[in-house]
């Protein structure tokens, strides 16, 4: 069918096809403006969303009003909070925001737990993409422990450039991407354009010296090697 969107799935392909059906037949294409929010803390999730198109930002606010980036929900994937919200029956711990225009395909609680209950392959697919996303997340977590801030913050700038040279970002804004605050990322900034990597302006950052940049985003590996076991 033209309008089958488990294409672009492809662990849904696997399902039978009587309950591809049902899944196409219940489920409701949605369509979220940029800058909405698809779901809060404290609120209940009714329905999984699977991404057609799009980006969704999830984020999580301490009790200290400090903003941290946990993942980003691209087109072809679902959210692993959300899963695990409907798997537990619980409320939502953080926001997610829509980056850009999303739309994507809404499969209800009920027909979410029945699949989960009937379908091996469907359980397959839920599974495999929560356990992908925990190892994201433990890396996260491993990243603020460990890794130096300064190699963090030119990888995250070489990652939000995404080839056009510059980030249209707040030093909060990146600071909630690196789970650090926004003094310490101003500080960085200042260094690293004061050694000619960067250009600042009013919400832009531009990338200068992408060489050099790069050099220190690269230089986690060797870090890394460097750390005591």
């Amino acid at each position: 069918m033209s309008d089958d969107w488990t294409r672009q799935f492809p662990g849904l392909s696997r399902l039978d096809p009587a309950l591809r059906e049902v899944l196409l037949r219940e489920s409701t294409l949605v369509s979220v403006p940029e800058g909405a929010v698809i779901f809060g803390p404290h609120t209940k999730p009714e329905s999984l969303l699977l991404l057609l198109d799009g980006r969704v930002r999830v984020q999580q606010l301490s009790e200290s009003g400090r903003e941290i980036v946990l993942y980003r929900v691209e087109a072809g994937e679902s959210c692993v909070m959300t899963t695990a919200c409907l798997l537990a029956h619980e409320e939502y711990s953080a926001e997610g925001l829509a980056e850009t225009a999303v739309r994507a395909a809404a499969i209800p609680r009920a027909v979410f737990d029945g699949l989960v209950a009937a379908s091996v392959e469907f359980r397959t697919f839920i599974f495999t993409a929560y356990a992908r996303r925990m190892a994201d997340l433990f890396l996260v977590i491993e990243e603020i422990a460990f890794q130096r801030l300064d190699i963090r913050l030119a990888q995250k700038l070489v990652e939000l450039a995404r080839g056009t040279g510059q980030i249209r970002a707040t030093h909060q804004q990146m600071a909630a991407e690196l789970g650090t605050a926004r003094e310490v990322v101003s500080r960085l900034l200042g260094e690293f354009q004061r050694r000619g990597w960067i250009a600042r302006s009013r919400g832009v950052v531009a990338l200068t010296d992408i060489p050099g940049i790069e050099a220190l985003a690269a230089q986690d590996q060797a870090w890394q090697r460097s750390r005591p076991a």
